[in-house]
Order: structure tokens, then sequence, then C-alpha cells
């Protein structure tokens, strides 16, 4: 059985997608889904970039066409919208299932990792796992962005818990290529940056796909939940904290640090004191 899956999606929608993509490995299995996400494919036995397979649109090359008509199946969470694109990719392999990328009822409580998973019949409640290169350190990480300004936590509040946490261990701060942070440490690949994660004693960050990226190398993650409801969209591992308010600036310092000192309470000499939001 040759079949290829197509997952479009941001970061961390993928990774939540992973559970259900890794659910339907056959004999062969390539996956096709966003450039940046590539080299976290590890289960697959190709994944490649949407973009430069040429297939948005529906206007295709013949190798392209040859390479879609080669899978005994394709399942698709790529464009179950468009009428177009379903009429174009089923003429060219009539074997193809498509599903939604996103949970269509926005009220339902369903945790995303088990709405793709409930897709394909599987059962709920898995978790992402991205094998990585572990070198345990002795430090934390800070990511304060997300794709959104209005899921940030206050930058000034980020930087209030690393300094608390810097009695016990460095701390670095991490950000992405077009994020604005001096200090911060980058990484071209997530693959290194999936290496790096996964040696922090903790990491701490907004809801965002690199915070769903520590969840799943098992880093013990503090996230911070505001606009978005963490029962459906919150990253899921051995051991995480979510902390949800209804706004943002409601969550304190000290609700950060009473996280952390939860998920390592060898480190209540430092973080029990805590500090006022």
């Amino acid at each position: 059985m040759r079949r290829l899956l197509i997952r479009p999606g941001a970061i961390g929608d993928t990774i939540l997608c992973f559970p259900a993509l890794e659910a339907l490995r056959a004999d062969y299995t390539e996956v096709w889904c966003r450039e940046e996400v590539v080299p976290l494919v590890k289960f697959a036995d190709h994944a490649e970039s949407i973009v430069r397979t040429g297939l948005d649109g529906t206007e295709w090359s013949g190798r392209l066409r040859e390479r879609l008509a080669s899978f005994d199946e394709i399942v698709s969470w790529y464009g179950a919208q468009r009428e177009d694109f379903r009429a174009a990719l089923t003429q060219v392999n009539p074997h193809v299932r498509f599903l939604n990328a996103l949970p269509q009822v926005m009220s339902t409580t369903e945790h995303a990792i088990d709405f793709y998973l409930g897709q394909i019949g599987a059962a709920p409640g898995a978790m992402p796992r991205i094998p990585v290169r572990r070198d345990q350190g002795h430090y934390a990480v800070v990511h304060p962005f997300s794709g959104s300004p209005e899921k940030n936590w206050p930058l000034e509040r980020f930087a209030q818990v690393a300094r608390e946490l810097e009695c016990e261990m460095p701390v670095f701060w991490s950000a992405g290529p077009e994020e604005p942070l001096n200090t911060a440490t980058r990484f071209e690949r997530l693959d290194d940056l999936a290496d790096w994660l996964a040696g922090a004693d903790v990491y701490i960050g907004n809801d965002s796909g690199i915070t769903h990226l520590a969840a799943a190398v098992g880093t013990p993650v503090v996230a911070l939940f505001g606009p978005t409801d963490s029962r459906v969209w919150g990253p899921r591992g051995e051991r995480v904290e979510i902390i949800q308010r209804a706004r943002l600036e409601e969550i304190t310092v000290h609700d950060v640090l009473a996280a952390i000192a939860r998920l390592l309470s060898a480190y209540d000499s430092c973080l029990g004191a805590g500090a006022a939001g």
C-alpha cells in the first residue's frame, strides 16, 4: 500500500495532526506539508513541501499527475472546501479521502488531536511525539511570540519570569527568523530547534507552534492561553501546565512561577517565593 498524506496548515496545527498522520502509515508513506514542518516528519518514508510539489491550483504538470496517480490512496486535508481542486484530484486518482483541516464546530471542547484521530476512525488520547537527539542541559527556554499579537503575554512579564529563573539556571530566549528580539537564539530548521528544546529543563511560551513543538519533544512546558480555548488547542504532553485566563493580562508572574515549580519541584527554593504580577 502506497499512501500519500497531504496536510497543510501552520506549525502547531500540523503537529496536532501528527498522531492521525502516524496512524495512517502504510507500507510506503509520503507526507506533503508546510515547508518548515518537513524536517519534523520523521515517521514518513518521504516528506515534501506542498509548495514545491506544484499542487496549488489545478493546472498540474504531467509529472505531478503521474506522482498523484501512483498512490493507492490519498488522504488530503488540503483543498477539502474547494470543489475545483476536489474534482481535479479525484479525476487523477479516484482513491482520495478529503478531510477538514480544522474542527468545523467551534463551540466544541473536543481536543483537536482527538478530532483528527476521529476523522480516520482512530481512538482518542494520543500525544504528538517527535524523536530528537536529546542532550540534557540545565537551562530554561522562553519563547514570547506567537502567530498573533493578541496571543502574546506581555514581554515585560516574560522578562520578570526569566529574572526569577536565572537564580537557578541559565535562561535563553527563543524567536523565529522574523520575530524582533536581539538576544534570541534562532535556528533555521525546526528539527535543530526541536533538539535544542528537548535538552531544556523547562519551556515557557504562548499559544504557538513552538510551544506545541516543545511539548512534542517531551520538554516540561508552561503554556499561556488567553483568547484561544486550550481545551481544543492546548499542547498535549506528559509534562504540560496550561494557564488559561479570559484575558492574557490576568495571568501573573506568580501564576507562571508556580506552574514551573509544580513541574520542577526541585527548584522550589528558587521559584517558591514568586513575584507579583
